[in-house]
């Protein structure tokens, strides 16, 4: 008997080749679930670029026209920037080979400088001359959740009366980065973007005007300008800003892209039901009468339908007929009186399109409550465990898009006031170009998470600044406010009551109170 070859296949009891049964059925390609679901492989330009301004259109269209997608922005908006975006400088002394007293003293310079240059009302930071600081970073940030992307040039515009800093920033429409007259995407030029061998950007190329203007714009939507990443010291001249979901992508993602589709079909399906609805309640009865739609051509021919209607009219107005103040209805002969139910059109219509908007909130990083406004059904735990976990995502969208964006603004400020001498390094400490982080370490203040219950949350606080886990920075951040700012009002409020003789409240004159187990509400 002959051994058969090692390469040879098992056969089975037919004589057929026996197949292995996939180790993950998620690459079955025979299931009847996954048979036909064969997309395929490709680099994360390929797949997103060549459909990018379709995406983005259809999104902008959705923000624009739909109630749900418009209130999802805005809730990451008031959640992530707020109204007063402050910057905490923390400078790593100890990298510097500095002390803390220098870094506390010299970090409050910085932010009181800050403060002039970013809440300036004439508001010259911006190129266009219509936002502070804040309200850049609010249009920036609704450009990131719509369009995936914020895109801002910095400028150097020196001579104007008033103006103290010559840093100024102009906020471009991402739609105006994009390969010079429809040039196809490269290995060096992707989107707009001129990348290096490894990937890192190293030039922008901007139209002139945005694509949409041709009308009013005309040659300027024809015509683009390519701006270097940064200068050859070194200055950042474009902050282009998003979140990369994959290795080696160039430009970003709008956030909506996951749920473009179910946001259009619940919003046909939401017009189609209170069209329903609104026809409906507006038909409330008709009378039936016994011409035929022959009959009502011949009279119409023969020019007896008014005569006919007319003896209608006539009849209904001698009948007057009435039973304690009510009118009988007296109809003419062959007429019959139908009414109509003014029913809703689809009774699971709320749980169905509640289910949608649970699909569609958690897509986007907020609780199905927060797009709706529906707090009706959840209690205290369920409110505040749904408020902790999203705060995680909306924490991590400020830290990143702060990072990206803020942070690189605050840096290029810096060294313009450190190079006029408003600022001073000491000497013997590094050059600012050296390690120019850790004279910046920043962390960022936006608006508050807010309370769901103040007394039992105000309890916890206070439980763990006095059990050393938490410090009162943390916690003042935690809801938009700046400890120091807390501590300095707090001092300025005790002394003022002193002077008019006023009896100091507990927090002033008494001992901590320090929570041990057990105490506090459960």
């Amino acid at each position: 008997m002959k051994t058969p070859p090692a390469h040879s296949p098992i056969l089975d009891a037919s004589g057929r080749p026996m197949v292995r049964a996939m180790a993950y059925e998620a690459g079955s390609r025979t299931s009847q679930e996954l048979g036909l679901f064969n997309p395929s492989l490709g680099s994360a330009d390929r797949d997103y670029l060549p459909s990018r301004n379709t995406i983005v259109a259809r999104t902008r269209h959705l923000v624009q026209n739909s109630g749900w997608a418009s209130s999802a922005v805005t809730r990451h908006l008031d959640s992530v920037i707020g109204i007063g975006f402050r910057p905490s400088v923390k400078p790593d002394y100890l990298a510097l080979g500095l002390d803390k007293e220098w870094a506390r003293t010299w970090a409050r310079k910085v932010e009181a400088r800050w403060r002039v240059y970013a809440e300036d009302p004439l508001r010259y930071m911006d190129a266009a001359r219509r936002k502070n600081f804040t309200e850049i970073l609010r249009t920036a940030y609704r450009e990131w959740l719509v369009s995936g992307e914020a895109v801002a040039l910095s400028l150097w515009k020196t001579g104007k009366p008033g103006k103290r800093c010559a840093t100024t920033f102009q906020l471009i429409d991402s739609d105006q980065l994009s390969n010079p007259y429809g040039e196809p995407d490269s290995d060096t030029l992707r989107g707009g973007v001129e990348v290096s061998e490894l990937g890192a950007p190293t030039a922008y190329h901007f139209r002139d005007a945005h694509p949409g203007d041709f009308t009013i714009a005309s040659a300027k939507s024809w015509t683009w300008t390519r701006v270097p990443r940064e200068t050859p010291w070194g200055r950042l001249r474009v902050i282009h800003a998003f979140e990369e979901k994959r290795p080696n992508q160039t430009r970003g993602i709008s956030r909506f892209a996951p749920v473009v589709e179910r946001f259009k079909m619940l919003d046909r399906y939401d017009k189609s039901e209170l069209q329903a609805a609104l026809l409906n309640a507006v038909l409330a009865a008709a009378f039936e009468s016994p011409m035929d739609s022959e009959l009502l051509f011949d009279s119409i021919s023969e020019k007896s339908l008014n005569e006919y209607q007319t003896l209608r009219s006539d009849y209904h107005k001698e009948k007057g007929l009435t039973i304690n103040g009510v009118t009988v209805p007296a109809l003419f002969p062959g007429e019959k009186l139908t009414f109509h139910t003014a029913a809703r059109p689809n009774v699971a219509f709320a749980d169905f399109e509640r289910a949608c908007l649970r699909n569609i909130s958690a897509a986007l990083g907020i609780t199905y409550e927060q797009l709706t406004s529906d707090w009706s059904q959840v209690n205290y735990s369920s409110a505040r465990a749904a408020i902790m976990e999203v705060w995680k995502t909306l924490f991590a969208d400020r830290t990143l898009f702060a990072d990206q964006f803020a942070t690189p603004i605050m840096l290029l400020w810096l060294e313009e006031e450190i190079n006029a001498g408003n600022i001073e390094i000491p000497d013997g400490a590094p050059n600012f170009y050296e390690m120019p982080g850790a004279y910046l370490g920043v962390k960022w203040i936006g608006t508050g998470r807010g309370y769901v219950d103040p007394e039992k949350e105000a309890k916890g606080a206070n439980m763990r600044i006095n059990t050393g886990i938490s410090t009162l920075e943390d916690e003042c951040a935690e809801q938009g406010k700046d400890y120091q700012e807390v501590l300095e009002q707090r001092a300025a409020e005790i002394a003022y009551m002193k002077e008019l003789g006023l009896p100091l409240p507990d927090w002033a004159s008494a001992q901590p109170t320090i929570y041990r187990q057990g105490d506090g509400d459960q």
